[in-house]
């Protein structure tokens, strides 16, 4: 077994971006976060993530705000940190596939507005579906990290893990993350998983997780004792729950230690200061239901992502159905089984979920099947790691064709369509972007900017309380 170089732990602060997503459905706005950034740039952090995942959407969408003017502000204020986003291949940070020109000229843009690192992942880990961001990262020489969605089931074996980190060292990226965004990665597989990676890249590995099923802080004391770079965490008032671990607790479980981060515990309790009134504010107002703070070990048994869970019982609440509730945790596993056991994570969590609630409530299993499970069958997702049942491929799409290539190669470039349909609004290069991901929350956000402008009293902002996926 390689010996395992015992060094600093390097550390990844989420509070800009996955811990707000993850507790208080990404309502932080950009004005909350300026006063603070002088002091957190002073830390050491390996970066801050601050953009990406659903920021992007819930900044047009519910706080009006236009994400790149974000994007720039809080790169004004970093001036010694780097800058992360999430960013979800092919699909960008929208819900579908896009052209791979649009794909090239978003990661060009997210780089000349001020990121450092670009972390790209595919819902089905299908490395066709991260090629074309990671090339476009690597031409604009930022730093291009993928990221593998951590599961469970019988195909993800340590072979599968160590294979596909071979395959991202082949396609030229930086680096290595394990994104777990169940909790599901346990301390001592954390260690073995690690401990098998680091015998077969020379890739820098990060590691990512949730504190939903509790056991997130001791996954990432084994991990880094097993080798790993970096761990995600996030400061202690917006951390733990379906949010990272506490930032400070990590720092304090190092130090003294050879993984000692070197992080000042003095500035850390600053930050923590100035995030505690806004945590506070957002439990009085409900923003932050104390649920999703708890530990929900059902993430363990069901493999079912917190906010999936939570997602099942509003829809079944909806129909009346809520003592189904056990039968169609059951039937997810089936479910995952009959579209190639995919990990949960959007867009396939929802597809998974929302199947399996048909199935139950209709009493027979895929008389009805959904646009997105047939779009699955039809593999314009992507490849999956099993093949499909193939009953349930016939009942569902019947003997249509099914795609085996990659799916964007199936997309005519789209950027200039996009351009003239938009024109108009256009006051920056980057809105034919934001008009490309959601053409209709970008065009009320666009019209809302404009009424801004002539002082004609724009809509206030909608702060529905919707939560939003990874």
């Amino acid at each position: 077994m390689a010996e395992v170089t015992k060094k600093p732990v390097k550390i990844m602060e989420t509070v800009l971006r996955d811990a707000h997503q993850s507790l208080i459905a990404t309502r932080m706005t950009t004005e909350q976060m300026l006063p603070i950034i002088e002091t957190m740039d002073k830390v050491g952090y390996h970066a801050v993530e601050c953009w990406g995942g659903a920021t992007f959407d819930a900044s047009l969408r519910f706080l009006k705000e236009d994400p790149w003017e974000r994007l720039r502000k809080l790169r004004d204020g970093f001036k010694n940190t780097k800058l992360q986003m999430l960013f979800r291949g092919q699909n960008i940070l929208g819900y579908r596939h896009y052209a791979d020109d649009v794909v090239e000229y978003f990661v060009q843009k997210s780089i000349a507005n001020g990121i450092d690192i670009i972390r790209i992942f595919d819902c089905l880990n299908d490395i066709r579906n991260l090629q074309t961001a990671v090339n476009a990262a690597i031409k604009e020489k930022a730093h291009a990290q993928v990221a593998l969605s951590y599961t469970l089931g019988d195909a993800y074996t340590l072979e599968y893990w160590t294979d596909m980190a071979k395959k991202i060292e082949d396609m030229g990226a930086s680096s290595l993350c394990i994104k777990d965004m169940a909790g599901l990665l346990v301390p001592y597989k954390a260690s073995e998983l690690i401990t098998a990676l680091k015998e077969t890249t020379s890739l820098p590995i990060q590691l990512h997780t949730h504190y939903t099923s509790g056991v997130a802080s001791m996954t990432y004391l084994k991990a880094v004792e097993a080798g790993c770079d970096i761990i995600d965490t996030a400061i202690s008032p917006f951390s733990m729950g379906t949010s990272q671990p506490a930032t400070e607790v990590m720092v304090e479980t190092f130090k003294g230690t050879p993984y000692d981060t070197g992080l000042d515990q003095n500035v850390l309790a600053e930050i923590a200061d100035y995030f505690r009134p806004i945590q506070e504010d957002a439990l009085a107002t409900g923003l932050l239901n104390p649920k999703v703070m708890g530990v929900n070990i059902k993430t363990l048994l069901y493999q079912v992502p917190g906010g999936m869970l939570s997602n099942l019982v509003s829809q079944l609440k909806e129909q009346n159905a809520e003592d189904r509730y056990y039968d169609v945790l059951a039937e997810i596993p089936r479910v995952r089984k009959d579209l190639g056991e995919p990990p949960l994570v959007t867009p396939s969590s929802q597809i998974v979920g929302t199947q399996a609630v048909f199935n139950v409530l209709m009493g027979e299993r895929y008389k009805m099947a959904t646009k997105e499970t047939k779009a699955v069958l039809r593999g314009e997702y992507g490849e999956t790691v099993k093949p499909f049942n193939k009953e349930v491929q016939k009942k569902c799409i019947g003997d249509e064709e099914v795609i085996t290539c990659r799916p964007a190669d199936l997309i005519q470039p789209e950027l200039k369509k996009i351009e003239g349909e938009m024109s108009q609004w256009e006051e920056q290069e980057e809105d034919v972007l934001s008009y490309a991901l959601f053409p209709q929350v970008a065009e009320d956000f666009f019209k809302y900017r404009e009424a801004k402008k002539s002082k004609v009293d724009p809509e206030i902002a909608d702060t529905e309380n919707k939560a939003y996926p990874v």
